[in-house]
This record gives C-alpha cells, sequence and structure tokens, in this order.
C-alpha cells in the first residue's frame, strides 16, 4: 500500500465529518458561549453617529451588527467575525468591531470561557462603563486584545499580566481607564513580546519615571508606542526615544510630561515621532538627522528653542513637520523649501525670522507660517505651490501688495488665512478683484479679518463673488459698513463672523429666512459690535455659539429662542433688549455661557436651573431685574462667573452659593440686598472666589470674617507664573467685569487669573476690621468706605504685599495709622478720609507718594503732606521699619527711646571725659567694628 491510500484512510474520517448535513465544524461549547454573550447585548444602531467622533473614516456601509450573521443550528465557523482553528474547530479569533453592542460586559461573561482565542477585538462598541473582569487572564493564548474606544472604565486588572503570549495590546481610548504601578510592572515583565502597545487616554498618573523605564526591557521586541493623553508627568528618560526596533512613538498631549531628545547614537527606526503638547524642551539636536526613515515629525505645543536643524536636510523621506507654538528663533531654513516629498509644513507661533525664500519643491498641501517676524515682500514662488490646500500667514510682518489675481492659481486651496496683517498690504483694486475668489472652487474656510488696509463696501454687481461651497467666513474688523448681500448664496454655511464692523441699521429679512430655513448646519454666528437695528434675529436648532453684543437691537427676546437648545454661548449683551428672560434658556443642556447684561430686562430671574446644568458664566447685570434669587443657581456647580450687579433684586446674602466651589467672581454691586452676611455651615465656602463684590446695598452687621478667612483664591500668591493669563479657555467668549478700581469705575474686559478684589463699600457695616484680612496675601485691592466701620486699623493689612489700591473712607476708624502700611510697595491709591484717626503720617515708600485728599476730615492727623505740623515731632527721623511697628515700638515709644538715650549719651561722654576710656567700653566698639 503507497503512503497515498494510507493517507487517504487515514482522513477519510474527517471528510465524512466535513460532509455531513447534520454536525458542525465549530466546537459545541464554543457556540454555546458565542451565542451567550451575543445574547447579553442589545443591538444600538444609533452608535455610529457617536463612534464616528473617534473614527470619522467609518462610513454607514462599513458599520454594522456582525452578530446578524450568529444563528443557533449553524457552523459558528461561518459566522461573521469568528475564526475557528481548522483542527480541532476551536474559537481562536473574534472580530466584533463597530458591532453596534451595546450594554454590561458582565464579570461572568461567556466570552471568557473561550480559553483558545489568540485574538479578541472589541473596539468600537458600547460596554456602558463596564469594569475589565479579572477574567481576562484566563485568556492566556491571547497574542491580540484590542478594546479601544469600547467605553470600559475602571482600573485595569492585574490579571492582565498573565497573557505573557501579547504582541499587540490597545487599550483605552476613552479617558476611562487606568493602570496602577502594581499592574503596569506585572505586565512590562511578563508580556515580553509585545510589538503594538496603544494605551492612548487611559489614566497613567500614578506611573513613576522609573516604572516608565521598564519599556527598556522590550527594547528587542516594541515597534509601536502609543501613550498619548494619559497624564505621564515627570521627566522621560531619553532612552526610551532609542528603543533600537522602534518605528512609531506618540507621547502627546501629557503637558507635564517633560524630557529632551538624545544628543548623540540616535539611529533608530523611528517613521512617526510625536511629542505634541508635552513639556519637552531644550533645542533640537543635529542628532535628529540620523533617523534615515523619519516621515512624520510632530513636536508642536512645546518648549523647544534654539534653531531648526540643518540636519533636517538629510531627511528625504520628511512628509510631515510640525514645530509650531515653540520658542525657534532664526531664519526659516532652506531645506523647508526643497524636501521633495514635503506636504506638511507647521512653523506658526515661533519667532522665526528673515524672508521667506523661494520654494522649489511643489508637493506642499499644508503650509503654516502664522505668528511669526518675518519680513520682506510676499514671496511669488508661493503661488507655484498648486497642490496647496491649506494656507495660514495670519500675524506675519510680510509687506508689499498682494495681487488676488495670483491666488486663482490655487485650484486646490480649501482654507485660507490672512487675518491680522494690518502690514501685509492687502487691497482690492476693483470689483474684477472680487471675483478671484470665485475661482477658489473648493474654498471652505475663509479669514480676512483685522485687517486695516481692506475695505469690503461694494455695489450689488458683486454680490456672488464667494464660491457657493464655502463654510466659514470670517470678516471681523474689515470696515464694512452695510449687510453683506455676497453672503445670500452661501447654502452651506457653518461659521460667520461678521464683528467689529459699522453695518448699520435692519438685519435684512432675507437673512432671518436664511437662519431659519436654509442654514441648517450653521453653528457659529457673530454680529457683535456693529450698529444693527430691529428685531433679534432667531438662532435656527443645532447652533452652539450665538453673539450678537454691542449693538442697537430691540424688542422682547422670542419664545422662538427655545428652539436653540444646542447652543454653548449665548451672547445678547449691550442691546436694548426688553421684556422678560425666557425661562428655557436656564434649561439648554450645554449652554456655558449666558451673558445678557446692559440691557432693559425686568421681572424676576426664572427659578428653573436644572441639575448637572453647563453653565460657567452668568452675567445678568445692568438691567431692572427685581424680585429674589432662585434657590436653583446652585445647580450651577461649575459657575465661575456670577454677575447680577446694577439690579432691584431684594434679598438677603445667598449663603446657599457657598457650595459653588469653582466660583470666581461674585458681583452683587447696587442692588437691594440687605441683612448680615453669615457663613451657613458648608466646610470650605467659596475657596476658589476672587473678585467679591456686595458694594451699593443695604448689608448690615460686621464685616463677613467668617467668608473673608476661607477666601483661599485670594492668599496664595503664584510667583512662578510668567505671562498674562486670564480666565475663560474659549476664544469666542472673554468674562469681564467692573470694578471699582482707585476711585474709578472699570470694565475688565478680561479677568487676569491673578487679579482679587473684595468691594463692601457703600453699606451698613459696622464693627471692627478683621485682622484675617491681613491673610489674604494675593488681594489686589479692598474697598470698605462708607460703612460704620469702628475700631483701629490692623497692623496685619501691612502684610497685603500686592494691594494696588485700600479705600477705607467714611467710617469711624481711630487711632494712629500704623506704620506696616509703608510697606505695600504697590499701593497707588490710599483713602483714608473722613474718619477719626490721630497722630502722625507715616513717611516713606508710597506714602510720599499720596496728596492732601488721601486724609482729608481727620482733623486730628498732622504732618507731610498735610500743612498741619506736628510741632516738634517734624524734624524727627521717619519710622522705617514694619519690624518697630510689630514689637510694639510705635512712634511714641520711638521717642521715649529717643530722648532716653540722649541722656544716656550726655551721661556717658562726660564720664569718659573725666575718667579716660574704660576699658569695657573699648572693647566693645573694637569688636563691633571687626
Amino acid at each position: 500500500m503507497n503512503i497515498n491510500n494510507i493517507l487517504f484512510w487515514l482522513l477519510l474520517p474527517y471528510f465524512i465529518l466535513a460532509s455531513s448535513s447534520s454536525s458542525s465544524f465549530c466546537n459545541h461549547h464554543d457556540t454555546s458561549a458565542l451565542l451567550l454573550f451575543k445574547n447579553s447585548f442589545t443591538l444600538n444602531t444609533s452608535l455610529y453617529n457617536s463612534l464616528y467622533y473617534y473614527s470619522p473614516w467609518l462610513h454607514d456601509s462599513s458599520f454594522y451588527s456582525k452578530t446578524e450573521s450568529w444563528k443557533n443550528g449553524t457552523d459558528c465557523c461561518e459566522w461573521e467575525g469568528v475564526t475557528c482553528d481548522t483542527i480541532s474547530g476551536h474559537v481562536i479569533g473574534l472580530d466584533l468591531s463597530f458591532s453596534n453592542l451595546q450594554g454590561q460586559l458582565h464579570p461572568n461573561s461567556t466570552i471568557f470561557s473561550l480559553r483558545h482565542l489568540q485574538q479578541l477585538d472589541l473596539s468600537l462598541n458600547d460596554f456602558s462603563g463596564s469594569s475589565l473582569s479579572s477574567a481576562i487572564g484566563d485568556l492566556v493564548n491571547l497574542m491580540h486584545l484590542n478594546l479601544l474606544y469600547s467605553q470600559i472604565s475602571g482600573d485595569i486588572p492585574s490579571t492582565i499580566s498573565h497573557l505573557s503570549k501579547l504582541l499587540s495590546l490597545q487599550l483605552g481610548g476613552d479617558q476611562r481607564m487606568r493602570v496602577d504601578p502594581y499592574t503596569w510592572t506585572k505586565l512590562i515583565q511578563n508580556a515580553t513580546n509585545l510589538r503594538e502597545l496603544y494605551l492612548e487616554g487611559v489614566d497613567m498618573s500614578s506611573i513613576g519615571g522609573s516604572s516608565l523605564s521598564l519599556l527598556t526591557n522590550l527594547s528587542s521586541s516594541l515597534i509601536s508606542l502609543i501613550l498619548g493623553d494619559t497624564k505621564l508627568q515627570g521627566n522621560l528618560s531619553s532612552d526610551i526615544l532609542s528603543l533600537p526596533n522602534l518605528q512609531t512613538l506618540s507621547l502627546s498631549d501629557n503637558e507635564d510630561l517633560g524630557g529632551e531628545l538624545p544628543k548623540s547614537n540616535w539611529s533608530t527606526p523611528l517613521s512617526d515621532l510625536c511629542l505634541s503638547h508635552t513639556a519637552f524642551s531644550g533645542n533640537i539636536p543635529d542628532s535628529i538627522g540620523h533617523l534615515k526613515s523619519l516621515k512624520g515629525l510632530y513636536m508642536g505645543s512645546c518648549n523647544f528653542d534654539g534653531l531648526i536643524p540643518s540636519s533636517l536636510f538629510n531627511l528625504t523621506q520628511l512628509s510631515s513637520i510640525d514645530l509650531s507654538i515653540n520658542k525657534l528663533v532664526g531664519p526659516i531654513p532652506y531645506w523647508c523649501y526643497s524636501l521633495p516629498s514635503l506636504f506638511e509644513l507647521y512653523l506658526s507661533n515661533n519667532y522665526l525670522t528673515g524672508s521667506i525664500g523661494e520654494f522649489s519643491s511643489y508637493s506642499l498641501k499644508y503650509l503654516s507660517l502664522s505668528n511669526n517676524k518675518l519680513q520682506g515682500n510676499f514671496p511669488n514662488s508661493i503661488f507655484e505651490l498648486q497642490n496647496l490646500t491649506h494656507l495660514w500667514l495670519s500675524s506675519t510682518d510680510l509687506s508689499g501688495h498682494l495681487d488676488f489675481h495670483q491666488f486663482s492659481k490655487f485650484k486646490n486651496l480649501n482654507y485660507l488665512d490672512l487675518s491680522q496683517n494690518s502690514l501685509l498690504s492687502i487691497n482690492f483694486d476693483s470689483t474684477a478683484d472680487y471675483y478671484q475668489f470665485a475661482k477658489f472652487k473648493n474654498l471652505k474656510y475663509l479669514d480676512l479679518s483685522q485687517n486695516s488696509l481692506l475695505s469690503i463696501n461694494f455695489d450689488s454687481t458683486a454680490d456672488y463673488f464667494l464660491p457657493p461651497i464655502l463654510q466659514s467666513l470670517y470678516l471681523s474688523s474689515c470696515n464694512i459698513n452695510s449687510f453683506p448681500k455676497f453672503i445670500a448664496p452661501l447654502q452651506n454655511l457653518i461659521q460667520l463672523d461678521l464683528s467689529h464692523n459699522s453695518i448699520r441699521g435692519s438685519i435684512p429679512q432675507w437673512f432671518h429666512e436664511k437662519l431659519l430655513h436654509s442654514w441648517n448646519n450653521i453653528s457659529y454666528i457673530d454680529l457683535s459690535f456693529n450698529k444693527l437695528q430691529g428685531d433679534l434675529p432667531i438662532p435656527p436648532n443645532g447652533i452652539e455659539y450665538f453673539l450678537v453684543s454691542n449693538n442697537e437691537l430691540a424688542g422682547n427676546i422670542p419664545s422662538a429662542m427655545c428652539n436653540a437648545s444646542s447652543l454653548k454661548i449665548l451672547n445678547l449683551a449691550q442691546n436694548n433688549l426688553t421684556g422678560h428672560i425666557p425661562q428655557c434658556l436656564e434649561t439648554f443642556p450645554s449652554l456655558w455661557a449666558l451673558d445678557l447684561q446692559k440691557n432693559n430686562l425686568y421681572g424676576n430671574i426664572p427659578a428653573n436651573f436644572s441639575k448637572g446644568n453647563a453653565l460657567e458664566t452668568i452675567k445678568l447685570n445692568g438691567n431692572q431685574l427685581d424680585g429674589q434669587l432662585p434657590r436653583c443657581l446652585a445647580h450651577c456647580t461649575n459657575l465661575e462667573v456670577l454677575d447680577l450687579a446694577d439690579n432691584n433684586i431684594e434679598d438677603t446674602f445667598p449663603h446657599w452659593l457657598e457650595s459653588l466651589q469653582e466660583l470666581q467672581v461674585l458681583s452683587l454691586r447696587s442692588n437691594k440686598f440687605h441683612g448680615v452676611i453669615t457663613c451657613f455651615g458648608a466646610k470650605h465656602p467659596f475657596p476658589r472666589l476672587r473678585i467679591f463684590d456686595v458694594s451699593n446695598n443695604n448689608f448690615s452687621g460686621p464685616l463677613p470674617a467668617s467668608y473673608i478667612k476661607n477666601f483661599q483664591g485670594m492668599v496664595s500668591v503664584n510667583d512662578s507664573q510668567t505671562g498674562l493669563k486670564y480666565m475663560g479657555n474659549d476664544s469666542s467668549y472673554n468674562d469681564s467685569v467692573v470694578v471699582v478700581m482707585k476711585g474709578q469705575y472699570k470694565e475688565l474686559k478680561r479677568i487676569l487669573t491673578i487679579f482679587t478684589t473684595i468691594d463692601l463699600s457703600n453699606n451698613m457695616f459696622e464693627g471692627e476690621l478683621p485682622k484675617v484680612i491681613g491673610e489674604l496675601h494675593s488681594l489686589t485691592g479692598l474697598n470698605l468706605s462708607h460703612n460704620a466701620i469702628t475700631g483701629t486699623i490692623p497692623r496685619s493689612l501691612g502684610y497685603l504685599r500686592n494691594l494696588e489700591w485700600l479705600d477705607l473712607s467714611w467710617n469711624q476708624l481711630k487711632g494712629e495709622i500704623p506704620v506696616a502700611l509703608i510697606n505695600l510697595n504697590f499701593l497707588a491709591m490710599l483713602n483714608l478720609s473722613q474718619n477719626q484717626f490721630e497722630g502722625i503720617i507715616p513717611i516713606g515708600g508710597q506714602f510720599n507718594t499720596f496728596g492732601n485728599d488721601s486724609y482729608a476730615g481727620n482733623p486730628m492727623l498732622c504732618g507731610f503732606p498735610l500743612s498741619k505740623s506736628c510741632n516738634k515731632d517734624e524734624d524727627w527721623p521717619p519710622h522705617s521699619t514694619f519690624q518697630l511697628e510689630e514689637s510694639g515700638f510705635g512712634w511714641k515709644a520711638v521717642a521715649v527711646g529717643y530722648a532716653c538715650g540722649f541722656l544716656f549719651g550726655m551721661l556717658l561722654g562726660y564720664n569718659v571725659f573725666m575718667t579716660g576710656k574704660p576699658q569695657w567700653l573699648g572693647r566693645l566698639v573694637e569688636g563691633v567694628l571687626n
């Protein structure tokens, strides 16, 4: 019998089994486990829209439930997403990514009984915040595990370290999972063959630098390392950047993770290096030129400085360079214009100088040079980049006449930003120039804002110069004086900015119609700072930003406004609007800025602020609102700014706002509040409050010391902060507030994070000044004027070293002005007038700059700058130190000491004259001199 016959008889049972219609190739246990797993979830076809955010490359046609093919009585090895071992019939692969699964992934799920699994992919489903069961460690044959964007939360179980055969591990993506140091250490020590480690969005904040260095144990296997947005911190060892087989490395979006690039011996096969939005710093070393395989270099929003190294010219495969938002200096290297494969170049927001060179590589599609100090004429070679789709040239110092006829060469251009270029000579010579834009058939984004030399004013013959597919149009500060008709044909408009122009008259009816019926996808409208009149336009459903402040719009806020429930910012401030505030505005789930200030609104503040709302700013100041404050304001747990000043609200102090832990600005100025301000039991009331203004009300009783001592936001001084930082994180809206600063009303159009002030003036407060005020070391201004405060000024006020104005006028304060106050080196305004102070005015420091008005109405005061002398005391030396005052040595004590010292000196001199130099005195003098 030959070998073929032997094989035939040996395999015959398998052929018979395979051809039988009554039996299945799939293992029976695995079939049952899969069906039970399927039945534990519901199918949610609406998941596609939410998951599209994470994976925008998806299409509806590719997103369906793979489990629909799973039928009882059929072979599971034929089911969609299932792979079986060809001999045993065990399920070894399960790919259920994008399968519409929704529900809990239970710890006893039957999927964990598939012990032969080698590949498991459950990514992009919705497991409703389930924890990852420790049973995952039972799947010891797993080589590939992918749970990305699957809505799994909580700690990654330590049993995952049992998966020692892992080649690829992909977890997280949606910022719900955490890994602790023990689990991390065991995983890296056991899974020694890992080739791909993807943990983006996983919380790794507890992983220290030493634990992270364990990655060097994977030096022989690791090819891809993705740890972006993991809250890593500290300094990263450069050894990790030099792993010998690493091809992809991403540490982006870890703002507290620092480090430097290797200075030498950096020759790995890296093709993609992403360090964007980290704290990496130092020079970009020449050693980067050794990365011959590098295609993508992403190091934007870091702290790199120095020159762009010329060694990058050696990297001929580079296709993407992002060095934007750093501190790079010097000229743009010549190689940037000639790298043959380069199609993305981002160098914006640096300190680059010199002129733009001549481009000789025409592969560029994305070019960003904005916010640099470039010089010279606009380079004509840019117009040769006919593949260009995105061009950013805002805020540069380029000069010369920009010929828009040249822009017609950009056949593929869809993003053009030339904003903030007052030095760039932008001029439309004629109506024909407008039509150059019509040739941009693909243009979707156009920003010409803040160009002082640009004037868009023309007759109706130029109404159709913009390409019809345009989606975003920014023409802020472009000297427009009539409502532009050229936006009417735009059917796909998403963003429109016509702010800061001189547009007069009523908003045309066609614009109202477009909002309600045509612009279905519009999300952003800014018409603020014009001279628009008539009725308020009604924002459409789906809009997120609606800004029409600083106009002359009149009438009521229409009830149709309630349809715009997707609003995030609603700014109707400084118009002539009247009537009641619609109650629906307080129920919008995404609204975080509600600004209705300085209108003519009246009635009560609606009492329907819902729990869980997103409001961070509420500004209703400058209206005619009355009644009491609704207690449901306490539901606004994210609130940072509450400004109700200049209304007719009549109530007691809203102590129930104590629980708002994020509140930084509270202004109740100029209302009809009354009663005593008392803390009502919150453990840490108003911990972040920095602006507290209850002036011009009818409050009485003692000053609110119980609150003041808890104003932790006014205690600390951040000496390490560099540059100016303002409240708010959205360029579309700036928090503002009106304060009395140095005796004058002043609107802070943006609120510095270091600005702190307390204004309790024009009330009926009484009692003494609490010493605890002296602990508010960051306090900028203090106004307690026009009350009935008694007692003396506590010396602790001398600790307010950042104080710029102090107004204690029109009270009943008495005693001496503490010498300690001369230590207030930033004090620019002092008003102690109309009190009962007495004694000598301190001399020194800022006190030498104050005039008579600072002390008027205190008949018992004397000394500079008053004309009233202090008799013999006017020639006494000034009190010069805070320590004298603190130790009890006031001016009276100094005077007594002066007299006693003079008498002792006379007696001692007489003794020396009569008896000769005493030895003890000689030794004392010699010791002091030595």
